[in-house]
């Protein structure tokens, strides 16, 4: 049994990714899924910390099913497929981890202004996409 995590990152992938102007339109679940496996490298490195990254759309489609012989090894890190609007279900989520009674420190990373506005509220703090990319392109 692992460690339990000090403190959680939820990732608004679509808003994180579509903020580098890097052709990611011409394959979104191409972009996504380079995107995950990164975030399941910083995940691996990071021992306090765990990341819960939402995908919506196009982006749904970047992973074979778990299950599949071709799964990449994403470790311990969260993938959730938003079956409708990625907003509300990284709001879901958000709310979902701060329920307890002694939750972690949540932050989201997003660049949205209605989703800050959304999570702040249950307690959740909020960073742009430019403090995770530069963890990202240190790995």
């Amino acid at each position: 049994m692992s460690t339990p995590k000090q403190q959680v990152v939820v990732v608004d992938a679509a808003n994180v990714i579509g903020s580098r102007p890097d052709g990611w339109w011409r394959d979104r679940a191409g972009a996504a899924r380079r995107f995950v496996l990164k975030l399941a490298e910083l995940n691996a490195k990071l021992p306090d910390t765990s990341i819960v990254v939402v995908l919506e759309g196009a982006a749904r489609r970047a992973l074979p099913t778990p299950d599949a012989p071709d799964a990449p090894d994403l470790g311990d890190l969260r993938v959730v497929l938003a079956s409708g609007s990625g907003d509300d279900t990284i709001t879901a989520v958000t709310a979902d981890l701060l329920t307890p009674t002694n939750p972690p420190p949540v932050t989201v990373v997003t660049a949205d202004r209605g989703l800050r506005q959304r999570v702040e509220p249950l307690g959740a703090q909020t960073t742009g996409p430019t403090w995770l990319w530069t963890h990202l392109d240190n790995l």
